[in-house]
């Protein structure tokens, strides 16, 4: 009998962690959900375990995080898309063209600015371990190839719900449409849509080339994700707890950026193997959108604060 009590006490002792994502496990969600998962099993003798819920086994990115907010999930990698409706500021990254290139971003987010941004989770009940990353996001579609702000125009383009990014394609005359991720593969199938936007670490994994002929190397905006767990399951971990799921934060990242890294290296091959016909945008061709998304701008700063823009474009 005293054996069995203590068998039923090391049981009660393991905490479950449901922790949900929109992608499938061989993404670079998926890559970081399991380097999370090892650090913090690894570093807490196993007290607690995870249930992955990829491909969005949790519901759409909103649902999930309003999980976390009421406790009933306790941690997932999201994208950038749903953020800025809990925390608005998030949403000065989706600028178009603010990053140079994905060191300039990394700095950024590994920086003040990114720091300053993550602690205000803790007043929507969310806490942000940190930023993961998607890459720079990209143009697919079944209409035409983009070369030029005109070849955007009354584009049926699949956005997330962002507001900065609906403005911007909205400004280059373009027909956005904010959609949940699940609903996407069936709306460009069905022609609902005519195409989307997302990195090439995206555009690989689901496999968008067997659904869009087109692919434009754009690189329009930088897509950050990040690693967010429940307010209240924080809040009754202990401090050796906390330490644990931040080390296995910096792991997931790590991952993710690697993972990302090796995709900007192999997936426009990939995708030109399994048939997309790719095109690229010369800096000259990018200079032309970012002058034709200038009118944005200007309502960006009334929503941002300017001095925060430009300490991220001031970042060396």
């Amino acid at each position: 009998m005293f054996g069995l009590v203590l068998s039923a006490g090391a049981v009660a002792a393991q905490t479950e962690v449901k922790l949900g994502y929109a992608l499938a496990p061989d993404s670079h969600y998926g890559v970081g959900a399991a380097a999370f998962q090892e650090v913090v099993e690894a570093e807490t003798d196993g007290e607690f375990t995870f249930k992955h819920f990829p491909s969005s086994g949790l519901g759409g990115e909103r649902e999930v995080i309003e999980g976390l907010q009421i406790g009933t999930i306790e941690a997932t990698i999201v994208s950038s898309g749903t953020l800025a409706n809990f925390v608005p500021e998030t949403g000065v990254f989706d600028i178009p063209f603010l990053f140079r290139d994905l060191d300039h971003a990394r700095r950024v987010l590994d920086g003040e600015v990114g720091d300053e941004i993550l602690a205000k989770f803790d007043d929507v009940g969310l806490h942000a371990l940190a930023w993961g990353e998607q890459g720079f996001r990209h143009i697919t579609n079944n209409r035409n190839q983009i070369a030029k702000p005109e070849d955007v125009a009354g584009l049926k383009i699949r956005t997330m719900e962002n507001p900065v990014h609906l403005e911007a394609f909205e400004t280059l005359g373009a027909a956005p449409t904010p959609m949940a991720w699940p609903e996407v593969i069936s709306s460009l199938q069905q022609g609902v849509i005519d195409g989307q936007e997302n990195p090439l670490s995206v555009i690989v994994s689901v496999k968008l080339d067997e659904v869009q002929e087109y692919l434009t190397l754009s690189g329009h905006v930088y897509s950050p994700a990040m690693l967010l767990v429940s307010k209240p399951f924080w809040d009754g971990l202990s401090d050796a707890h906390k330490a644990a799921f931040e080390k296995g934060a910096e792991a997931a990242v790590a991952a993710m950026r690697g993972f990302v890294d090796d995709v900007e290296a192999s997936g426009v091959a990939t995708l030109k193997e399994r048939g997309m016909e790719v095109g690229t945008l010369s800096a000259e061709q990018k200079a032309a959108f970012q002058q034709a998304v200038q009118p944005a701008y200007e309502s960006y700063y009334k929503q941002y604060d300017k001095d925060v823009i430009d300490r991220i474009i001031a970042t060396e």
